[in-house]
């Protein structure tokens, strides 16, 4: 059985490429064929696949030898942590998974919504009108400061102000290049030696420190929860971080103060700066489609009328994916496609090429919201995946899609938006994430009293 083809680069080459043009990058794979090869500094062999019958297949080896978490720990483990659903696999991640779950499943997360409007009313009316500014910023700050009450419960103002700050430079510095693209073994001295820490003019000495300056606060946080009282009584028990202190498993036991830290950091990551990205690239798409945005803000934004603004929201998560492949490292070789992947290598979806198969979305460049509705809409949602699939499928999805949902809502409320540049922003992957080169830029105007 023949290995598949691979793309005919020296592995740092192929890096540079896939950084400066993700999407040129997958396109040659994909003109190797359905299932190709490539080859990243520092990692095992990755086999990507293009089509979703293919990504089927390859999400199907959670049940079996595929493991993502073994994948992001290398990437994402510094800034996560090891007990984060992101990183763990096996049973310890099954117990990770129904520990969450109930917070961030139906009404528990439908219940921030009104929460979510009001702050997202109170970002927007200070944004510059009539100048063009960057969106991606500004959607980043607004869902940072729903994270930060509804996720960590954070009410003091002055925890707030020094918690808001530090995230911020947390992500930034754990999210850089200088972190993520370290090889794990280099990385792990420069955070931990004491002659490396002592080097303050090092981007990793500098993570260091500003995560032990979260880690300080969000402890003592725990420990102020404990010490008031019982954590599943009052209205603190609305926040995620409540509801984690209070959670058991089978046995009886508890999450340790790690684990929740951890649980904590990857809903920030997940449902700040991802969601953030999202909402930005579905505006930066919805200012170059104006039938769509016209019939968005036609359409009501909730009850019956809300399906339109869920399948626009679906589009645009396919059309622009934040996040490119989904990655499992295997333990045992597995067939895909007529090829033979060897135990060891990893195998992936690329999300951008499956969600522009057009076995499955014809015209695939076309941005269509239309797509999910109607008889449409049940094929594609079997290929969508931009919160992946299979058993892995994102635990954060329900609340991530409420801010979105929320947020573009309150936005066509407010401001009539236009792009600042009619052509379209390239894709550039910013450590692990595909975002729009300028930060989707756009020029504000003020709306009168109408509704979405």
């Amino acid at each position: 059985m023949p290995a598949p083809p691979g793309l005919r680069l020296p592995a740092p080459l192929q890096v540079a490429w896939l950084v400066a043009d993700p999407m040129r990058f997958f396109a040659a794979g994909r003109r190797l064929g359905p299932v190709f090869q490539i080859r990243l500094p520092g990692m095992p062999p990755e086999v990507c696949v293009a089509t979703a019958d293919l990504a089927e297949q390859v999400l199907a080896a959670d049940g079996s030898g595929g493991r993502a978490g073994a994948v992001r720990r290398g990437l994402l483990g510094p800034l996560v942590g090891e007990a984060s659903l992101l990183t763990l696999d096996e049973e310890p991640w099954w117990r990770h998974r129904r520990l969450l779950g109930p917070p961030l499943h139906g009404r528990a997360v439908a219940r921030w919504a009104e929460r979510a409007a009001e702050l997202a009313a109170a970002d927007i009316d200070r944004w510059p009108l009539g100048e063009p500014f960057a969106l991606r910023p500004r959607m980043e700050r607004i869902t940072l400061e729903v994270i930060m009450r509804v996720v960590f419960g954070i009410r003091d103002a002055g925890r707030l102000r020094r918690q808001r700050d530090r995230l911020l430079r947390l992500v930034a510095l754990g999210g850089g290049a200088a972190v993520v693209r370290l090889p794990p073994r280099p990385r792990e001295w420069l955070l931990t030696a004491p002659a490396a820490r002592r080097a303050g003019f090092l981007p990793t000495t500098r993570f260091a420190r500003i995560r032990a300056q979260v880690d300080a606060i969000l402890y003592d946080e725990m420990a102020r929860r404990r010490r008031d009282g019982a954590p599943d009584a009052g209205p603190a028990a609305d926040d995620v971080l409540s509801q984690l202190l209070a959670a058991r498993d089978e046995a009886g036991r508890p999450l340790t103060d790690r684990e929740v830290r951890d649980e904590l950091i990857t809903l920030l990551v997940a449902g700040h700066e991802t969601t953030a990205t999202a909402l930005a690239w579905t505006f930066e798409r919805l200012v170059r489609t104006p039938p769509v945005l016209e019939r968005l803000r036609e359409e009501p934004a909730d009850g019956d009328g809300r399906a339109y603004l869920d399948a626009v929201i679906k589009e645009s998560l396919r059309v622009r994916p934040v996040v490119p492949a989904t990655p499992r490292l295997l333990t045992e070789p597995m067939t895909v496609g007529g090829h033979r992947v060897p135990a060891g290598w990893c195998v992936a979806a690329v999300i951008p090429l499956v969600h522009t198969d057009p076995d499955v979305f014809p015209d695939p460049g076309e941005f269509r919201p239309e797509r999910f509705l109607g008889p449409e809409a049940a094929k594609a949602n079997r290929a969508w995946l931009p919160f992946g699939g299979g058993r892995r499928y994102c635990a954060g999805a329900q609340l991530a899609l409420l801010e979105m949902r929320t947020i573009v809502a309150e936005v066509l409320r407010r401001v009539e938006l236009r792009p600042a540049d009619p052509a379209p922003e390239r894709v550039r992957l910013r450590a692990v994430s595909l975002v729009p080169a300028r930060s989707a830029r756009v020029v504000a105007a003020r709306r009168g009293s109408a509704a979405v």
